[in-house]
């Protein structure tokens, strides 16, 4: 199974990757984490990523092509992977698809208002220590500010915060939303609604896939 998760930005492609990364046991590849990796390490490429991340604007698409490519080459995509966060652009998709990148079952839409959106990644926190998330309004630590797993201080991430967060909707709106077009055109989109809980969401997107 090969598949990609497309939606805004705190739609829920990570919670729902994961989700079905287990019930397939295929790897979910999120540019977002891959990315994130870079910054901690420091390096030259981290560097300009935190840039971007902190300003709410694309990396460029020939580093996201060349992270992609190097991993879908790797022994554990060779019955399917998750694509979550790529491509972002038209571009990016159009040159996937020239390289041979597209070769899909299915993209799955997780549709979500900019309200929505907004609630869920403001009210978003996660350990400091060791990365768990948490939001302050749907799934709280029980002592306020300390996770539950190791004790870390529980924080805000720069793009997490509203005025980034709304800088990221523009950007999303602008430059990614334009890919459901692409893929309805190959008749490969399905649109996920958003739904109050992720069980109720999980469960929409298992039957839209058949499995």
């Amino acid at each position: 199974m090969k598949l990609i998760l497309l939606g805004p930005p705190g739609a829920g492609k990570g919670t729902q990757g994961e989700i079905l990364r287990q019930k397939l046991g295929i790897p979910t590849i999120s540019t977002g984490n891959m990315l994130r990796a870079a910054m901690k390490e420091g390096t030259p490429l981290g560097v300009q990523v935190k840039q971007c991340m902190e300003e709410g604007t694309l990396v460029s698409d020939s580093l996201i092509i060349g992270i992609v490519r190097e991993r879908l080459a790797q022994p554990d995509c060779a019955n399917g992977y998750i694509l979550d966060g790529v491509p972002r652009t038209l571009v990016q998709a159009e040159t996937m698809e020239k390289e041979g990148l597209l070769e899909l079952d299915c993209v799955l839409s997780l549709e979500a208002t900019n309200e929505e959106i907004l609630s869920r990644m403001t009210n978003r926190r996660v350990c400091a220590d060791c990365g768990v998330p948490y939001n302050s309004v749907t799934s709280r630590s029980k002592v306020e500010g300390v996770c539950d797993l190791c004790g870390g201080k529980l924080i805000q991430r720069k793009d997490d915060e509203e005025a980034t967060v709304r800088n990221r909707l523009v950007v999303y709106q602008e430059e990614t939303e334009p890919l459901k077009g692409f893929f309805e055109q190959r008749g490969m989109l399905t649109r996920i609604p958003s739904l109050p809980t992720i069980e109720e969401t999980s469960k929409v997107i298992a039957e839209a896939m058949g499995i």
